[in-house]
């Protein structure tokens, strides 16, 4: 964990692959909690195996006003993704209807009439292709669980390295670069980024690409 910023009420930092956004009973493993050492209230997930940007609130009302932002629209949330495969529209906006699995941790597409079924929208860009595998770059409009990933292979191009969605076996190639929000005491617009590392494969494809935010 690589803290950006902090101060009395948030947390800025880079969640590393394989780190629990928060603990979990009966889940083994370090949360960021875990690894920093002091209390913190969770506003803003990452899976696991996702690494990049994240916040984090200290107090509880700063905990409100952050989760509230998130509810409400105003925060701004975008990933770097390696897709197998090349998308038909060079950039797109996706639109699902996602419904979850919690005993098998798994989300599908579903009909939007199915029981406990959840609006998923996305918007992407292609940003480069190489080697049979495209970076996109995501703006996350909404955030359902597996969201990204789901979606993208529910349409034949999912994410590199993702094993429980069809994705093949390597590190996820999926990194949060980009999160901006209000600062929940000076309302503030903060923006923090950061890039997932070019000497690991399949990033090291997409270093002009990934080095240019």
């Amino acid at each position: 964990m690589k803290i950006l910023s902090e101060d009395k009420d948030v947390l800025v930092c880079i969640k590393e692959a394989g780190e629990l956004s928060e603990r979990r009973e009966g889940k083994p493993g370090k949360s960021v909690e875990d690894i920093y050492g002091s209390p913190l209230y969770t506003v803003h997930r990452l899976d696991r195996k996702t690494a990049g940007v994240t916040v984090y609130a200290k107090t509880p009302q700063a905990a409100a006003l952050l989760s509230g932002q998130i509810r409400n629209g105003e925060t701004e949330k975008r990933y770097f993704a390696v897709l197998r495969g090349e998308p038909v529209k060079e950039s797109e906006e996706l639109t699902d209807y996602l419904v979850r699995d919690e005993k098998r941790n798994l989300t599908s597409v579903a009909d939007e009439n199915t029981e406990g079924a959840k609006f998923a929208r996305l918007q992407y860009e292609t940003a480069a292709v190489n080697q049979g595998l495209t970076l996109v770059k995501v703006r996350l409009l909404t955030g359902r669980t597996h969201q990204i990933r789901v979606q993208f292979s529910s349409r034949g191009t999912p994410v590199y390295g993702d094993s429980r969605y069809s994705g093949g076996r390597g590190e996820l190639a999926l990194y949060s670069y980009l999160l901006e929000f209000n600062h929940p005491q000076t309302s503030e617009r903060m923006r923090f980024t950061g890039m997932p590392d070019t000497e690991k494969f399949p990033w090291n494809l997409f270093e002009r690409e990934v080095s240019a935010i």
